[in-house]
């Protein structure tokens, strides 16, 4: 008898491993992300690396994908989201790679685009083909796989998509756009139980102001003109400013909830203190009180107040 009690705990012992490895596989969440190499997509790759879930990176040099390859979980993709062969490419790398795409991260982009009268339109062009084009083109590509899964998709905004200034009128731009896209990704995926989602942070560290000014840096420099000694000032400047900024921790946090919590919601606004979130929940109010000034059918201050209630309510 002893015996038998002996060898079937034995058998359970070599039998157990080898299920719950199975079951831990099938838990094991494929993520991609555009614009994997620094910032907030970085922090939000590593954070899902160490979460033991697998991420797709995506860099656009060779340097960057090396780098992305030393960290455990982490599969560096070659990704310019502008360029549609190497969106391709990477749809088909990621169907041989046989893990399935349970989430779709748009992350890529770029800062930018000053006063309307004073900016080239070139300027403003190449913003929206990154963070407005290059987001519609990832997501149409990527899509069918994530709706296969039934799995996650978000994107990031920002702030900025409901506060602006002059000085960033074309970015602001396009995180507007974000807001919309999201939206109607959203109806148009209700029936594939695909969840869409938009993360909108503040000002966190990344190295979007700097990548801006080395890229005219990089204009001035091709049309034969100098960097001069101010211009570097201005650049370490930035460089000093960003890097004194708070870590996305927190934005890395609000996409752990959209890519994996049972109720994802859709819209996360991160802000690294209270007077940003102010500002950007203060300005919709605004915004709100604007669009019922004029016109025939405004509401009453009640009835705003109201509609208000019942949106809270069904939190």
């Amino acid at each position: 008898m002893f015996k038998t009690v002996l060898m079937i705990s034995l058998l359970l012992t070599f039998i157990a491993p080898a299920e719950t490895l199975a079951d831990a596989d099938k838990s094991i969440k494929s993520i991609l992300i555009t614009g994997a190499s620094s910032g907030i997509g970085r922090n939000l790759a590593e954070t899902l690396a160490n979460n033991d879930h697998h991420v797709y990176a995506g860099a656009k040099t060779d340097e960057q994908m090396a780098e992305l390859n030393k960290i455990k979980n982490i599969t560096a993709v070659r990704l310019d989201v502008t360029k549609q062969d190497q969106i391709d490419a990477a749809v088909k790398f990621i169907k041989e790679k046989g893990t399935g795409l349970y989430g779709l991260v748009n992350n890529a982009g770029i800062g930018g685009g000053g006063p309307v009268l004073t900016t080239a339109v070139d300027d403003q062009t190449e913003i929206y083909r990154i963070n407005v084009e290059g987001v519609y083109r990832i997501t149409k590509a990527f899509a069918p796989m994530i709706i296969e899964s039934q799995g996650r998709i978000a994107t990031t905004g920002s702030i900025a998509g409901t506060i602006t200034t002059s000085a960033y009128n074309a970015y602001s731009g396009s995180k507007h756009w974000i807001e919309a896209f999201t939206d109607g990704l959203a109806d148009e995926l209700a029936s594939s139980k695909v969840s869409v989602s938009v993360i909108e942070p503040g000002a966190y560290q990344s190295y979007i102001r700097r990548s801006s000014t080395l890229r005219a840096f990089a204009k001035i420099e091709a049309a034969g003109g100098k960097i001069t000694d101010a211009m570097r000032q201005q650049y370490q400047q930035t460089a000093t400013f960003e890097e004194s900024l708070k870590k996305p921790d927190d934005v890395s946090q609000a996409y752990l909830h959209a890519l994996f919590d049972d109720q994802p919601l859709r819209r996360y606004v991160v802000t690294p203190d209270q007077k940003a979130r102010a500002l950007t929940i203060g300005t919709k109010v605004r915004q709100l009180v604007e669009l019922n000034k004029w016109g025939p059918h405004s509401y009453s201050r009640d009835q705003l107040v109201e509609m208000l209630d019942k949106e809270l309510s069904a939190i």
